[in-house]
């Protein structure tokens, strides 16, 4: 495993890096070890994937992966934008099954940090959508799972009516969450109001 310290406790949070604005446009530092690790985000992040988003209304999970290569991920936008939704699968979780949500695009440069525990999805909001994540630990096909993106217990509200969604076989198949056996424990932190933190 890549993760050398514990991750138990983490819960979704909101980054927003600073942006330095001139007549030419604007630079950010997106990703920096030290600073996650201040705010509690002590993981080391190994990989990094992109997707891209041809046409509105495309719904991408919700997924997870379990251990021993189960990832906490950074999501970022690199154009367009997205609903981006992080459901707490901890079992026993006094939360379990719910979610918090939030948009991220280019022009706000915020992340949305989804920790182990949580499934993680999103949908695009506009047509040639990129996103990119960072994760904890390597793609682990054997390991990856799912949950039905629109798993009734779940309910979240994709902004787009269900006949206009876009989505693969793989994530119509995925099962529900009634039908669940998580693989990951509840650590005594219930899900909470998602908090947004501004990095100076």
């Amino acid at each position: 495993m890549s993760i050398d310290f514990d991750m138990s406790g983490l819960l979704p949070l909101t980054i927003v890096p600073r942006r330095h604005a001139d007549d030419r446009g604007w630079f950010s530092e997106t990703f920096r070890h030290q600073r996650l690790r201040d705010l509690g985000i002590a993981c080391n992040f190994v990989q990094d994937n992109q997707s891209h988003s041809s046409r509105k209304g495309t719904v991408r999970g919700f997924h997870f992966q379990a251990a021993p290569a189960a990832q906490a991920k950074l999501i970022s936008v690199l154009h367009g934008r997205i609903r981006d939704v992080a459901v707490d699968i901890r079992r026993n979780s006094p939360t379990f099954g719910k979610y918090v949500s939030t948009e991220l695009s280019s022009d706000n440069g915020e992340q949305l940090f989804v920790p182990i525990g949580f499934a993680h999805g999103f949908v695009s909001l506009e047509d040639d959508v990129s996103v990119l994540y960072k994760v904890s630990e390597y793609y682990a096909p054997p390991l990856e799972g799912g949950i039905r993106w629109n798993d009734p217990d779940i309910a979240f509200p994709w902004p787009f009516e269900d006949a206009a969604i876009i989505r693969s076989e793989k994530d119509d198949r995925a099962p529900y969450l009634k039908d669940l056996e998580s693989p990951f424990p509840y650590d005594g932190n219930p899900l909470t109001k998602l908090p947004t933190i501004n990095l100076s």
